[in-house]
């Protein structure tokens, strides 16, 4: 099931799961400050971030790929 999962909708769940948060303690009455809201938003974005970074894209062929695949004549 994870496998199926692509790098756009991982960065949705995220993002929902930080907004579930969020509302979560504005309703339990917890009070943020200026600079405990630039720490959650700056913990909010970093996840998505590294996944955007780290996330297996399509990769380009080496240069071993290329001279092995190119036609031999002989």
């Amino acid at each position: 099931m994870l496998k199926d999962i692509t790098r756009s909708r991982s960065i949705q769940v995220w993002f929902a799961a930080v907004a579930l948060v969020v509302v979560a303690a504005a309703e339990l009455g917890a009070s943020v400050t200026v600079g405990t809201g630039a720490m959650l938003m700056t913990l909010c974005l970093v996840p998505p971030a590294t996944i955007l970074m780290l996330w297996p894209s399509i990769q380009s062929p080496t240069v071993a790929d290329v001279i092995h695949s190119a036609d031999r004549r002989g």
